[in-house]
């Protein structure tokens, strides 16, 4: 059974130019049951006074009135103190989005104080109407304004800032790493509240294509479905690399960065930055990586068509290590998508959103190799279960 709440609530969105659909979900019944209040087929359990059809006012008009009494007097009174109300709540509804049924004692004091300044009441009128208790109204209206996350914000800040400036996830996992028992839910509105975005616009990204001087290797990780298989079994089986730009405020100029990441887990083996993309830089950083090898191990390497991944010296560092080539497609960027996202996590979480005016060149390198660092021992990751790179190595047994 509906309550007269309930119909008046409905009518009212209808009368205001809402739709049967919307005017249903807001008083919270079934579509089906609006349209046949719609049209006039109104529950028993409604007493009120039943809508006019258009074109019977003015055939009443011209009626004798009857003496109104003091009881009729009063529940007039009343019917329009409710009907007031209940245009009150139709216009608060439809900015707050919520239907009355599902509201708690403290967002009925939330709406009450909203009334009583639109309408003028008295106290006594607003509870009657929400059906709250007046000690219940009191007690919640003694905490209106009170901030119930205060406690909770400075925890937030502090993760943000200490798991590399990520998303709401990751500074879930860094409070309850640190006994902070909140749902995600909750630290999202905190950090929307509080402005701690993870994402920031980026610019056009490096490009190191030369055009095609040599044949290309083939792209091994391509599948026959035009799908890309960037797993491994072990540590030193697929090896993803490139290179990316970072464009320094002021006259700090650029610095470039080439890493090579083990698709095992994402870890990055090894990375050497420097002044300008050249041989050296792209060599270097392989160099490095494959001097972390056990006997016998040779891992597909896989790049993109950059012209320094066709250099002789590149291809000689592969041939002196048994390094087996792999290469994308032209104009392909997600052919080397791991490397894509291991560069999106590093701008996002280390470089945009921060303040790097006044840092020189040298001073930036020593903090982009601190944080690489601290990626593979301290970046805890969803997709390792929430350890860091060395963590899920030496729970597998892997040693680092």
């Amino acid at each position: 059974m509906h309550s007269r709440e309930t119909v008046e609530l409905f009518l009212l969105g209808i009368d205001d130019g809402m739709s049967t659909r919307e005017a249903s979900e807001l008083a919270g019944i079934a579509h089906r049951t609006g349209k046949g209040w719609a049209a006039g087929a109104l529950p028993h359990s409604y007493t009120g006074r039943p809508r006019a059809r258009r074109g019977t006012m003015a055939a009443t008009r011209g009626a004798e009135e009857d003496p109104v009494t003091e009881d009729e007097r009063a529940a007039y009174e009343a019917a329009m103190t409710e009907n007031m109300l209940l245009r009150a709540v139709l216009d608060d509804l439809k900015a707050e989005g919520c239907a009355p049924a599902t509201m708690s004692n403290g967002r009925k004091t939330e709406l009450g104080e909203r009334l009583r300044a639109a309408t003028g009441l008295p106290l006594r009128e607003i509870t009657a109407f929400l059906r709250i208790s007046r000690s219940s109204y009191e007690y919640h209206r003694a905490r209106l304004g009170r901030d119930r996350l205060a406690w909770l914000r400075p925890y937030v800040r502090e993760a943000f800032g200490s798991c590399g400036r990520r998303g709401y996830r990751a500074v879930h996992a860094t409070l309850r790493a640190h006994g902070v028992r909140v749902s995600e839910k909750v630290v999202r509105r905190v950090m929307r509240e509080e402005g701690l975005t993870a994402r920031r616009p980026r610019r056009r990204p490096y490009s190191s294509y030369a055009g095609e001087p040599s044949p290309a290797p083939p792209n091994l990780p391509l599948r026959p479905d035009g799908t890309h298989d960037f797993s491994a079994p072990a540590p030193n089986r697929l090896w993803a690399t490139d290179i990316t730009e970072f464009r320094l405020p002021g006259d700090a100029g650029k610095c470039y960065l080439s890493a090579v990441l083990d698709c095992f887990d994402g870890r990055p083996v090894a990375w050497s930055i420097g002044r300008s993309p050249d041989a050296r830089l792209a060599n270097s950083s392989l160099e490095a990586a494959c001097a972390a090898l056990a006997p016998g191990e040779r891992p597909v390497v896989h790049s993109d068509r950059g012209g320094h991944y066709r250099w002789p010296g590149w291809v000689e560092v592969c041939r002196r290590f048994r390094l087996v080539r792999s290469m994308s497609r032209k104009g392909r960027s997600c052919d080397n998508a791991r490397m894509e996202g291991f560069f999106g996590t590093l701008k996002s979480e280390f470089f945009h959103g921060r303040d790097w005016e006044g840092v020189d060149r040298d001073g930036f390198m020593v903090e982009l190799h601190r944080w690489l660092l601290w990626f593979r021992s301290g970046r805890a990751s969803e997709s390792l279960g929430w350890r860091t790179p060395d963590e899920n190595r030496r729970l597998l047994g892997y040693a680092v």
